[in-house]
């Protein structure tokens, strides 16, 4: 599984000159329908396998729809003009925004479903568990269905039956907004965890956090039951980690008996929780986020490549169900100036998080070496795509082209890192990648301090897979143990005949653990050898 992970309004979006700020009517907005069987194939063709379309449930906004009865939120509550796509204001519906018709919207999702997979790819989407917009209201709720928070008792702080917590006095947010007009009486517990009636400016103060009773345990499970007759293939499930264990213990065997191929991926961030997410809640994949992902970073900026081996490690007994990544909507742009300031100098790590054998996931424009340089408004200049605004990202417009991915916009540089992005991700869909075995090469070889080595093998088959952190060329001999010969069964040669996967190129190498091998590694990458 490759996830390509798009956030749905800013990838159509074609207006170079955005204010920061600035509306809807003044920046503009990508729409489902921009995802064309074009732009579809172009995804597929990176050798991705899934899209992940984020932000596509309702959420609050500034944005006035009220004359198809959506209004404006009070401003007060909504981060940015465009508002975030994690504080939900009507679960069974679809963002306005990303249709070109708003009043059929709730269709023009059912067909973006339709047109990725005849692209040969799977949908998924959001589920937001943990916490809604503060003035959450469905008005596309199905007949029948009551609004979280209809039926509460808001005289009383807990109770099993309330959807929400409450707290004795008004929602002060005084410290966030002076002559803040917005009233919330009495005031509701906030999304992070926040039981205080005067939330900070650092706190998800636009939400407020679900009372797992069991009333919402059934209101929740409606709303995960509505979005898979859709059609969709999974849900990326935010902040999962904050839901009880118990709920998705409960609910996802009941989705996935009536939807047997549908696939749930926990943003989870507690190593001590992952196998209780998996075992427990039956997750098939979790972020791995505190291990892989932090620590290809550090070695990025110079730690040891030595410390990668104890990642895999710590969840060998779960290795498939985690997803590697190494840009997505929460972290910062590997190429801004806050991380690497280069993309290319990300390559290697590419190499081992996408060629482990985990699943990976992919951020927008991340194989183009998009920075996220821009001060877009609510989000200001941190190295991130804004998920607040309204705006474009100008690597995306310059690859789309108005809908003509044609490559004539995009920068020599950025063609190259694309083709190199593809090169990579194509050999994950081999058997030999998506199958295969997986040995470390590390502890035979400790002298390698920027450089990180293993093997995936299949029967006879195998690849060699070299990574350079150095900003150097450097040549490094390395040892394949006599061990590796006995797991893998893969016979031992004076002499075989060894390609390069990303070259093409053929050499006679040694292949054995009498000789090490004398391999000469390019800059920031790495090699393959087949």
């Amino acid at each position: 599984m490759t996830i390509y992970q798009v956030f749905t309004r800013l990838f159509g979006n074609d207006k170079a000159n955005c204010i920061p700020n600035g509306t809807k009517q003044q920046n503009g907005c990508g729409l489902m329908q921009d995802f064309t069987a074009k732009a579809l194939e172009q995804i597929r063709a990176l050798g991705c396998t899934h899209i992940w379309y984020t932000g596509i449930i309702e959420h609050a906004s500034k944005t006035d729809y009220s004359a198809i009865g959506i209004p404006a939120d009070n401003p007060d509550v909504v981060k940015g003009e465009a508002g975030s796509p994690y504080a939900i204001r009507d679960y069974y519906d679809v963002d306005p925004d990303l249709a070109k018709d708003v009043s059929k919207r709730i269709r023009e999702f059912e067909l973006l479903v339709d047109r990725t997979h005849k692209a040969g790819l799977k949908v998924i989407i959001d589920f937001v568990p943990n916490h809604v917009a503060r003035q959450y209201h469905s008005d596309a709720k199905p007949k029948g269905v009551r609004d979280l928070g209809e039926d509460d008792d808001t005289t009383l702080p807990y109770s099993p039956d309330n959807n929400f917590y409450y707290l004795p006095e008004p929602l002060c947010l005084d410290n966030i907004l002076q002559g803040s007009t917005y009233q919330e009486i009495p005031a509701k517990a906030t999304g992070n965890d926040r039981f205080t009636s005067m939330p900070s400016k650092n706190d998800w103060y636009e939400t407020v956090k679900l009372n797992y009773g069991p009333n919402t345990y059934h209101k929740m499970l409606d709303i995960l039951m509505y979005w898979a007759s859709k059609g969709i293939d999974g849900f990326r499930c935010d902040m999962a980690e904050m839901v009880p264990v118990e709920f998705w213990e409960w609910a996802l065997p009941q989705v996935k008996k009536t939807y047997p191929e549908i696939i749930f991926i926990a943003e989870v961030y507690n190593p001590n929780l992952y196998r209780d997410y998996i075992h427990r809640g039956h997750f098939d994949y979790l972020y791995d986020k505190v291990g892989l992902y932090d620590t290809l970073l550090n070695v990025c900026r110079g730690q040891s490549t030595q410390s990668i081996t104890s990642c895999w490690q710590s969840v060998d007994d779960i290795r498939g169900k985690m997803l590697n990544f190494l840009e997505n909507h929460d972290e910062q742009r590997l190429a801004s100036d806050f991380l690497l300031g280069d993309a290319k100098k990300a390559l290697p790590a590419l190499l081992i998080s996408s060629l482990m054998p985990c699943p990976f996931m992919l951020y927008f424009g991340q194989e183009l070496g998009e920075r996220g340089m821009d001060a877009e408004g609510f989000s200001g200049l941190d190295g991130r795509t804004t998920i607040f605004d309204y705006w474009s990202v100008p690597s995306i417009r310059r690859w789309r082209n108005k809908g003509r991915f044609d490559g004539k916009l995009l920068t020599a540089e950025e063609t190259a890192l694309q083709k190199t992005y593809q090169s990579i991700l194509q050999l994950r869909e081999q058997h030999l990648f998506a199958e295969g075995g997986f040995y470390d090469l590390m502890y035979a070889n400790p002298h390698l301090q920027r450089q990180y080595a293993f093997i995936r093998h299949l029967g006879k088959k195998f690849a060699l897979v070299v990574a350079n952190f150095s900003n150097q060329e450097e040549t490094i001999s390395l040892k394949i143990p006599k061990h590796f010969y006995e797991f893998s069964g893969i016979k031992a040669k004076t002499k075989k005949p060894i390609t390069n996967m990303l070259t093409g190129n053929k050499v006679s190498m040694p292949f054995n653990s009498d000789e090490s091998l004398i391999l000469t590694l390019p800059a920031n990458f790495g090699i393959i050898l087949s």
